[in-house]
């Protein structure tokens, strides 16, 4: 049956019904009869079963409510449950009174039309199996995004525990897609078919067209008012977890599996989540705040309880002294960082404090490269270099350590590292400490999605030597037994790694996402009852196993770890951050990893996780720091200026290569409580994506640069700053204060406008964003912030402004001290910072105020008088 469905949710009966009906049928008890008893004959309303049949609705009679009814979009794929799909399609616009721009695109729902999948009216996916299905979302949502969203399911006609389904063709359409390429992370993969997306792919968003089928190579960029993208979310249905992977052919297909051979199932209807909108970041959002409400196994990160350890400077022993951390050492480092004036208020320790034994390796016999990993815990206390070291201090135990640390240097938080199953091997079956949780040699088996990619020597050695896996229904206890004796030593928080270890592990336990849901469950309650706040960092965790499943956790390492010696890493360290934050940044606050002040590259990774909206932590040696880099990161009080959000790519960035293309600046954006902030950086020339070759193109080189570095240009805008009218005054008319770090330069931009910006390879400009304010005439006015510092905006608490007969009065509300810019469209007649008199520096050619706050490093006000 064709219809047009604009015209049938432009009926009020027809859309009171719809509202109604997403509404009630939420209710477990929801009867259609007994729900719309006069609007019931209307619609033919089939229940849904278990198996999440289709619905297939007989929209013969809402055509009384339609004036006109051209032919539309028809369903003609069945599937296997013989019911068809109704391919519901609203489209319209809506008014949001809260939101500057009042309208907003109410996109056509997916369904599958003549074998093409459609979204928002366009061709998708073509080609799709006749076992491929369309399943409605009811999200719970009192809003419109919901209607553009659905799942994709498919069945077959023999149960197994892993099926791979072809969902159709993809082709001529750009891409940015998140994959692992190895167990324990993602990096992003960029493409225009089938053909590009490799094996384990967690996200997948398509730029279409609204002038072509699916989409053309003309450049994105945010003026382009006739884009739109299409989300692919693989998610976790019951105990069965799906990802996506393209072949040869250019068909998508996915694959779910459940890790366990006797969980079995012949029919999935909730494995592949599809969503469409005008805005890419807008649409991630609502759809995890679908997904949200429609799994219910997981929390969106505005519902967290954010750790405390956020806000504040850290230093992580890992680099600095691996596993041969000690107290000695740590001593030292935090005396180092005293004195350059810049104490650490979080700690982390990492691996080597444990007390382990490794069976695999004997004294007098070679070592064999990857028994390192199959060291077990032996007991839940320290080992014993943290028990009666001396170092001038009374350490007779972990307890005294800490104690002595906090007291001493001012640290607020210590955090101690340890495996989800105890350490990398797991816990040792004979040690008489360990046995109360029953523990047992097991063998991981890895799916073939992860031996599809990169291998692993940590994970190929758990195969051979097997881990010591604690018993699911011991676990809590373990966690609790463990957590409750850091607390009482004066432990805040734990890192806890190696998560995704549990995947391989679930033959038996009821399959991966079962194992890894009874792990985390038992890890977060725990972790809430021993500790004050939600002090928790998820490491080594990037699958969807985990994320899906993660109910209280709201923070999470983002890549792999920053490796010092590696050249060619720190590039992609930060593009991946940036890309995989696309994602995680809904479920939790991305973790930037640590890094060394005075590494060649200290400055690239500092003003990254300065805009990352991340913690702030670095890995130095004991003296071996750089203050000036630091200095530019954290206020005196050991505070830093975090963003509001999790720092992502420009719209502009997220469909190029910004590693491996030779043309294209990486753009990460944020917002702080008054202004945006765009940092620009050169990943060009520097290192390749694993399991992509190194043939790109040739740019051009500055001949007076250093060896391999390319000088590439790009331009910033405002436009760059997504939600910028989040934090602009309601009077905003879109101009904007744009002032570079680095340069000192002050901009005044529209909109539309931007500024150019030239950089080497592994060169960065950090931009502030701060819409300019209309006062009065003669009088406009934007904040920048602590002007020396990377995350200037971030600074700026509030402002205000006081307009008298014959004078004006500007009140900023500012943290932290230093030199405070702002733009100003005159001149002051005098400044006060806290109602004292203060000089100021002025300068006409750009409008630069410069105010300097001394002193205490607190909040103020700030006073301009005109």
């Amino acid at each position: 049956m064709a219809f047009n469905s604009c015209s049938i949710y432009n009926s009020s009966k027809a859309r009171n019904f719809f509202k109604r009906f997403l509404r009630q049928s939420r209710n477990p008890s929801y009867s259609p009869r007994t729900a719309i008893p006069s609007l019931y004959p209307v619609l033919d309303l089939r229940p849904i079963n278990p198996r999440r049949q289709p619905i297939c609705l007989n929209i013969r009679k809402i055509s009384s409510y339609c004036a006109r009814v051209p032919k539309n979009c028809t369903n003609t794929t069945t599937s296997s449950s013989k019911s068809s799909i109704f391919a519901k399609e609203f489209s319209g616009t809506a008014t949001d009174p809260s939101k500057r721009e009042a309208k907003m695109t109410v996109a056509a729902a997916p369904c599958i039309n003549d074998g093409s999948l459609m979204a928002n009216g366009k061709v998708v996916l073509t080609g799709v199996p006749s076992n491929v299905a369309v399943y409605p979302v009811a999200d719970g949502l009192s809003s419109s995004s919901s209607l553009s969203a659905a799942f994709l399911g498919a069945s077959s006609s023999i149960p197994s525990s892993r099926h791979v389904f072809g969902l159709g063709v993809l082709e001529e359409c750009k891409f940015v897609c998140l994959f692992r390429h190895k167990i324990w992370w993602m990096i992003p993969r960029f493409g225009s078919s089938g053909s590009d997306i490799p094996m384990e792919t967690q996200l997948l968003l398509m730029e279409v067209r609204e002038n072509s089928a699916v989409c053309d190579n003309i450049s994105s960029g945010q003026s382009a008012d006739n884009t739109f993208y299409v989300l692919l979310l693989p998610v976790l249905e019951g105990q069965f977890r799906a990802t996506l992977q393209g072949t040869k052919a250019n068909e998508l297909e996915f694959c779910v599996e459940s890790g366990d051979a006797d969980v079995q199932t012949a029919q999935v209807s909730e494995s592949v989540f599809i969503n469409s909108g005008d805005n890419p970041f807008e649409l991630i959002k609502e759809s995890f705040e679908i997904l949200e409400m429609q799994k219910r196994t997981f929390a969106h990160i505005k519902h967290k309880k954010k750790p405390t350890h956020l806000d504040w400077f850290g230093w992580c022993t890992w680099d600095a002294f691996y596993k041969d951390v000690n107290p000695r050492g740590i001593k030292e480092g935090l005396e180092s960082f005293l004195e350059g004036g810049c104490p650490p208020k979080f700690l982390i320790i990492d691996d080597g404090w444990q007390d382990t034994f490794n069976e695999f390796q004997k004294d007098g016999e070679p070592f064999v490269e990857g028994s390192q990993f199959a060291s077990r815990l032996v007991d839940l206390r320290e080992s014993s270099k943290f028990m009666g070291s001396g170092v001038e201090i009374s350490c007779h135990d972990l307890h005294d350590l800490v104690k002595f640390i906090k007291e001493k240097y001012g640290v607020k938080f210590v955090y101690v590292w340890h495996a989800l199953v105890g350490y990398w091997g797991g816990i040792l079956p004979s040690s008489e400490e360990m046995k109360n949780y029953n523990p047992k040699i097991t063998y991981p088996v890895q799916s073939p999605g992860n031996v599809g990619n990169l291998r692993d020597i940590a994970m190929d050695s758990l195969e051979k030597y097997g881990v010591g896996l604690i018993d699911p229904e011991k676990v809590y206890d373990f966690y609790n037994d463990l957590h409750s004796y850091l607390s009482s030593s004066g432990v805040d928080g734990i890192k806890v790694d190696v998560q995704n270890l549990i995947e391989t592990l679930g033959g038996g336990h009821g399959g991966r996402v079962s194992l890894t849901r009874k792990y985390q469950e038992a890890l977060e309650e725990s972790v809430a009852r021993n500790f004050k706040e939600n002090n928790l960092i998820c490491c080594m965790s990037h699958n969807t196993d985990s994320i899906y499943s993660s109910r209280r956790s709201a923070t999470a390492r983002a890549s792999e770890d920053f490796m010092p010696w590696e050249p060619t890493f720190q590039t992609l360290h930060v593009a991946s951050v940036a890309f995989n934050s696309l994602l995680l940044g809904e479920i939790v606050v991305p973790d930037w990893d640590m890094f060394q002040s005075n590494h060649y590259t200290a400055e690239f990774h500092g003003a990254a996780r300065a805009l990352g909206g991340c913690a702030v932590y670095v890995s130095d040696k004991p003296g071996m720091h750089d203050f000036k880099i630091l200095k530019k990161l954290v206020l005196p009080d050991g505070s830093v200026l975090r963003a509001k959000y999790a720092g992502r790519p420009t719209r502009d960035c997220l469909f190029v290569d910004t590693v491996m293309d030779g043309k294209s600046l990486l753009k990460i954006w944020n917002l702080n409580k008054l202004s945006g902030v765009v940092g620009v950086f050169n990943c060009q020339g520097a290192g390749n994506w694993p399991l992509r070759d190194g043939h790109k193109p040739e740019p051009e080189r500055n001949p007076s640069s250093s060896s391999g570095s390319l000088i590439l240009s790009g331009h910033v805008s405002p436009q760059d700053v997504d939600f910028l009218d989040e934090v602009a005054h309601e009077t905003w008319s879109g101009d904007c204060a744009v002032y570079a770090f680095h340069t000192g330069s002050l901009s005044q931009l529209s909109k539309e406008e931007n500024v150019k910006v030239s950089l080497a390879t592994l060169e960065c400009e950090i931009f502030t964003v701060s819409p300019i304010r209309v006062i009065n005439e003669t009088l406009h006015f934007a904040p920048i912030g602590l002007i020396d510092m990377y995350n200037s905006g971030g600074a700026t608490e509030g402002l205000s402004s006081a307009i008298e007969p014959s004078a004006c009065t500007i009140t900023i509300q500012a943290r932290g001290c230093g030199r405070f810019g702002a733009y100003s469209s005159k001149k002051p007649i005098s400044c006060t910072v806290d109602g004292k008199n203060q000089e100021f520096i002025y300068r006409p050619d750009g409008g630069l105020l410069i105010v300097k706050l001394e002193g205490e490093c607190k909040s103020r006000d700030i006073n301009f008088r005109y």
